[in-house]
Order: structure tokens, then C-alpha cells, then sequence
């Protein structure tokens, strides 16, 4: 059975940081693709980073630069560091993995509260 256990989430000023963490069991990240989306209320979901098993990365554009994911391969731990935190990065936080980018949402955490406040 995967399962996938976010952790981190909390309130932080703007300009702030805060890391998230997801451990997974029942997949390796490192034979995977996985990833961080977000939802907020009244808004649609939105991929923010991703992080193929080979290690390749990507962005949302409005996260470039601020945003880092990264996996710990002993812990087989996904990781999301966020620096310069917006308001409008306030949302629900998932991680996801799946065999490949075009699956990545196969299995979802059940996420993790970030809170930006003015």
C-alpha cells in the first residue's frame, strides 16, 4: 500500500519560509516522478514542482526561484523548501507520485495547510 504523509504546513508572514516534508512508503522517489500541487479555496489545483527519479526539476513560473524540491533517497523523503513566501502562495500543499510525469498524481498525500499572512 503507498502511502504518502505530509508534514510542515503552518502560518508564515510574507517573506517567510517554511520546508514541507512528505515520507513515502510502498514506492521508492527515486524510481518515481514526484511532485508538489496546491489547491486553495475557489481556485484550480495547481502542479508547483516536480522531480523526475532521474532528478530533473521543474517550476511553476510563479514559484521559480523561490521554490525547491529536493528527496532524501535514505528516507525516502520529498522535500519543498519555500523562501519569500507570498500571499498568494496561501493554499492546501499535496505531494504526489507516479511512474512517470504524465501519471504523477497516481498517489496523493493528504496535505498540508500553508497560511501566508500580509
Amino acid at each position: 500500500q503507498v502511502q504518502l504523509v505530509e508534514s510542515g504546513g503552518g502560518l508564515v508572514q510574507v517573506g517567510g519560509s517554511l520546508t514541507l516534508s512528505c515520507a513515502a512508503s510502498g514506492k521508492t522517489l527515486s524510481d518515481n516522478a514526484a511532485g508538489w500541487y496546491r489547491q486553495a479555496p475557489g481556485k484550480q489545483r495547481e502542479l508547483v514542482a516536480t522531480l523526475t527519479g532521474g532528478g530533473r526539476t521543474d517550476y511553476l513560473d510563479s514559484v521559480k526561484g523561490r521554490f525547491t524540491i529536493s528527496r532524501d533517497n535514505d528516507k525516502n523523503t520529498l522535500y519543498l523548501q519555500m523562501n519569500s513566501l507570498k500571499p498568494e502562495d496561501t493554499a492546501v500543499y499535496y505531494c504526489s507520485l507516479g511512474p512517470n510525469l504524465a501519471r504523477i498524481f497516481n498517489y496523493r498525500g493528504q496535505g498540508t495547510q500553508v497560511t501566508v499572512s500580509p
